[in-house]
């Protein structure tokens, strides 16, 4: 085409250069570019025949363009651009004719421009697309993005510390030196023997009986414990797993559940590790509903003794840590027969082992065997053939058996007694999710780190780009980190409330903390799996620390309890607060009470709001706070009155639960949704620090208006919202996740987890 005699006759056919060279710079020609270019050709008179058919031969699909020649068009054009900035191909294509043909662009028509201008914008090329096409080495916004925190990390560490950093940096201390090694994941038995001398190394540190009292080797410290239990958790997760169930499961089992008898039999020697035991609640027919277990405790009044026994095969004890290899005894769930009445589920401390490893008679154990996580963990089932234990044995505190051998109970109502019993118990609840968040927190790290160095891609003839400075990028790991942020200092009032509780609110305890460790252990495993996809195949390589991350946490999701039955737990106990107010009520009565409930809709379900959409209402705290309480308060009402509707047409309860299970769920996470965006914004408003606090106002708007997003279906719905505003906040969450760029490294840099725990090559600081 360069070379061709009708150039040389007529240079004002160099105008059409740049649209040629746009179009067959992909090497592909479609359909559409050929018929576009050729209603353009044949609109133009000044035009000879041959000089068409010249033009119209470059627009044949199967004559593939060489690519020595295409660089030559290349080449031409870049010297032109060269002259002046073009804003589009039509003004690169007449500065060339101007070049090669001693100022013939100023014989070109107005019309003649006009209908390439039309062309252009019919083949889509956009203004500026001619910078990016042609222009060498030019800089963007998106390769000028980089790490420049406006805060300064170490502060806001002090500040997710708080009155823990001594004992968080003593732990940290531990896990963080060279020795402390990860298991060999290799092989099964050599895991679990590595994992059992991690945890006698982290005994030896005192750290097991941490919340066990003075006298028996401990601080009193349960704060301190779940403290523990979360920095461990940036290490190996066998380890802080098999560290919970010895010392959190059985040990609090027998220090919550037990009598000073047992305190000064036990608790010692279960701090030390002297005792390795289990936790054997689970059953194989019975998961998490804990009242149905089948195994029995039969008493003996003459012979003062206890049978133990596993009914039948399926009523085993399954899933129970320490059982397969190391454990020496452990506490039973089981229901107490006292001449042939059945008492209820009650615990008792049963030996399945002595100190030489060998199984005791009437116990039966097998090895639930390689697992899809945490095999330094050895899980097993235990069937128990009319093992006798001493009376003595039974864990008193809340049941006992007197000197008559009839049953006693400061309880008297059976059910009360059993939740009770098991409300003792919730601590797992809030050191699981704890735990969970701390892996979420190094997924975060080692994808945004590496995010930060991995370059890729870039504008032509410009240098490649890092990948979190592309927006979906961002989109991918900045809303979860600052969902992290959120769940910490949730975590943290959890916490609180649950060292602090007292009779009158420990239902409403309990069912926070069920929340909290559903929602947060969601969170982690979808965390996680943006994390792996976000570094690519690194993230597949086991070295990258990622895949351990995802197998080991799966299984959170069903610990202390299945998420989905978590969820509807807590919306029963929401649900509870209605039970008064609805039983005497007429139906004019409930709907005038349920306006009442609903009233945020009074004022925001107005014209002007549901379409508000300027920046400083979309940031506005309240605004956040308002939509979290009117969902929350809507789905629960909703949920109340589907429920009275159900039962009083005739249903049962039972049935009416199971019809509304997926509305209960929603009922749960509203609730939590907005606990976390309460303790997000207080934290907020309570730091000092001005840089630290700006940072936090802003991860928390992002976690704010990132939920609402993902729930804007249901706001639609409600007419809660309208179009124009759920677009605006999709546009808003992209340009908070544009912001936040900058800081997102030293937002990680903030967790202060030990380098060799993030064990991961791609997280390896630049140097």
């Amino acid at each position: 085409m360069i070379d061709s005699e009708q150039l040389e006759a007529n240079p004002k056919l160099y105008l059409f250069l740049p649209l040629y060279y746009t179009l067959w710079a992909d090497f592909i020609l479609t359909s559409t570019e050929i018929k576009t270019m050729e209603e353009l050709i044949g609109e133009l008179e000044w035009l000879k025949e041959e000089e068409k058919q010249y033009l119209k031969s470059y627009l044949d699909p199967n004559k593939k363009i060489n690519p020595k020649e295409l660089k030559k068009w290349e080449s031409i054009i870049s010297e032109a651009q060269k002259e002046g900035q073009h804003k589009n191909l039509t003004s690169l294509g007449k500065e060339l004719v101007k070049i090669h043909g001693n100022g013939q662009s100023e014989d070109l028509s107005e019309d003649t421009i006009n209908k390439l201008r039309e062309t252009e914008a019919k083949l889509g090329l956009v203004h500026n697309e001619v910078n990016y096409i042609f222009q060498q080495g030019h800089r963007t916004i998106t390769g000028e993005q980089k790490a420049e925190p406006l805060f300064d990390p170490k502060k806001l560490t002090a500040l997710l510390d708080g009155s823990q950093a001594d004992l968080i940096k003593k732990v940290k201390d531990i896990i963080g030196d060279e020795s402390f090694k990860y298991p060999d994941t290799g092989d099964v038995a050599r895991q679990r023997e590595q994992v059992l001398q991690l945890c006698k190394i982290l005994a030896k540190e005192g750290l097991g009986s941490w919340a066990f009292p003075k006298e028996y080797g401990g601080k009193d410290d349960m704060r301190g414990y779940f403290t523990i239990m979360e920095t461990l958790s940036y290490h190996d997760l066998s380890m802080v797993i098999k560290f919970g169930v010895q010392f959190g499961l059985w040990g609090m089992s027998v220090f919550f559940l037990g009598t000073e008898k047992h305190h000064q039999k036990y608790l010692k020697a279960i701090g030390t590790l002297q005792i390795p035991g289990c936790f054997a609640m689970t059953e194989t027919n019975h998961g998490s509903n804990v009242k149905g277990l089948e195994t029995t405790a039969t008493y003996n009044h003459q012979k003062q003794t206890i049978t133990i026994n596993t009914p039948h095969i399926l009523a085993c004890k399954e899933y129970i840590g320490n059982a397969a290899v190391h454990g020496q005894m452990a506490t039973v769930f089981a229901k107490l027969i006292i001449d042939g009445t059945d008492y209820g589920v009650n615990t008792f401390v049963v030996p399945i082992r002595n100190e030489k490893g060998e199984t005791l008679e009437g116990v039966t154990i097998e090895d639930n065997g390689k697992k899809m996580g945490l095999n330094g963990v050895d899980n097993g089932k235990i069937w128990f053939n009319q093992v006798v234990i001493p009376k003595e044995n039974m864990l008193d505190k809340y049941a006992s058996i007197n000197e008559k051998g009839e049953f006693e109970s400061p309880i008297t109502s059976d059910n009360k007694r059993f939740f009770t019993m098991l409300g003792t118990l919730v601590g797992g609840r809030i050191g699981i999710p704890r735990s969970a968040l701390s892996a979420a927190k190094s997924g975060l790290t080692i994808a945004i780190r590496h995010s930060d160095k991995r370059r890729q891609f870039g504008p032509k003839g410009g240098e490649e780009v890092p990948i979190l400075n592309y927006r979906m990028h961002q989109r991918r790991l900045l809303p979860p980190l600052a969902t992290a942020y959120g769940l910490h200092f949730a975590l943290q009032y959890l916490t609180e409330r649950f060292l602090n509780r007292s009779k009158e609110d420990a239902q409403e305890i309990e069912a926070l903390a069920a929340g909290l460790k559903a929602y947060t252990t969601w969170f982690t495993t979808a965390t996680l799996q943006e994390c792996r996809e976000a570094v690519g195949g690194k993230g597949y390589l086991a070295e990258n620390r990622i895949p351990d991350l995802k197998n080991d946490t799966e299984i959170y999701t069903t610990f202390e309890g299945d998420n989905t039955v978590l969820m509807q737990l807590v919306a029963k106990n929401r649900l509870s607060e209605f039970r008064q107010e609805f039983n005497e009520m007429d139906f004019f009565t409930v709907v005038n009470y349920l306006a009442d409930r609903a009233k945020t809709s009074l004022t925001e379900k107005n014209p002007i709001i549901v379409r508000k959409t300027d920046d400083e209402h979309l940031l506005d705290f309240e605004f956040h706070k308002s939509a979290f309480e009117y969902r929350e308060e809507a789905i629960l009402s909703s949920a109340a009155q589907r429920l009275k509707k159900l039962i009083e047409g005739g249903m049962d309860t039972f049935d009416a639960t199971n019809v509304s299970g997926h509305h209960l769920v929603n009922v749960g996470k509203a609730y939590i949704e907005r606990i976390v965006l309460e303790q997000f914004q207080q934290q907020v408003e309570t730091t000092d620090d001005e840089p630290v606090k700006n940072i936090l106002r802003k991860l928390a708007q992002l976690f704010a208006l990132f939920t609402i997003e993902r729930n804007r279906g249901w706001y639609l719905e409600q007419g809660y919202m309208e179009g124009v505003k759920t677009k605006s906040i999709r546009k808003m969450v992209n340009q908070l996740s544009w912001e936040l760029r900058q800081d997102a490294v030293a937002l990680t840099d903030a967790f202060d987890i030990p380098e060799n725990c993030l064990a991961a090559e791609i997280a390896k600081r630049v140097s």
